[in-house]
């Protein structure tokens, strides 16, 4: 099966030898997203739920360049760094998602790229 990269001026580029998402098949693997602006790739200033926002937005102009959305999506894997961000983070998603809800893993890191405090990697599956 080939594979196709998936790239979108509407999230950040990459900031290291990696794709923004590889199409295999009907299947989409997103690399993480962290709260860059896709304008000026400055990590954006602000509280958990800013930055989640900005994440999701991101993921979601990926989904869109693969030819899906956000609904498509069927795992997802956040990070982030003080797990006592847990409900907010929960709640800034509930605006982006309905169910069915994609699988979900939430970890706590001691550290993300550019000081970033969410990191968010998802898999998506095309009808």
């Amino acid at each position: 099966m080939s594979r196709s990269i998936i790239d979108t001026t509407l999230a950040p580029a990459a900031i290291g030898p990696y794709s923004q998402a590889v199409r295999v098949g009907n299947t989409v693997y997103f690399s993480g997203q962290i709260p860059l602006d896709p304008a000026t790739a400055a990590l954006v200033e602000g509280d958990i739920a800013l930055q989640t926002r900005r994440v999701f937005d991101n993921l979601s102009a990926v989904a869109s360049a693969a030819g899906g959305s956000l609904a498509q999506l069927v795992r997802v894997g956040i990070y982030v760094t003080d797990l006592a961000n847990f409900a907010a983070v929960n709640a800034v998603m509930a605006e982006y998602f309905q169910p069915p809800y994609p699988a979900r893993s939430t970890i706590e890191v001691s550290g993300l790229p550019k000081g970033a405090q969410v990191e968010v990697d998802a898999v998506m599956v095309l009808d």
